[in-house]
């Protein structure tokens, strides 16, 4: 039921992220499980085959990694397997709001 809550809760600027990521523990598409991604090392979400620049980049996530990040993804890790980034300041700090709430 948390999770149903969680990912109803989603900012509309959530929904270009919801093509490739899903808001549910362990359950991974094109991109990993976004939940509780905040506070974690890049690459460092089980089952999921990340790229080896991301892996090995070093990143934890946290507001300011997210925000560059969603900036433009391939030029803070080249080699990194994601490309779309979210340019509006606004929608990308709507972003990282609620990726804190997927706990």
């Amino acid at each position: 039921k948390t999770q149903a809550v969680a990912a109803d809760s989603a900012p509309a600027a959530f929904a270009t992220c919801r093509s490739c990521h899903s808001v549910e523990p362990g359950k991974h598409g094109i991109g990993p499980s976004l939940f509780g991604i905040v506070g974690t090392r890049a690459g460092d979400i089980p089952g999921f085959n990340f790229s080896p620049a991301l892996r090995n980049s070093g990143v934890t996530w946290d507001r300011q990694s997210l925000d560059t990040w969603l900036q433009g993804p391939m030029k803070m890790v080249p080699g990194t397997k994601m490309v779309i980034g979210v340019s509006d300041p606004k929608k990308r700090q709507e972003v990282i709001d609620y990726l804190e709430t997927l706990k």
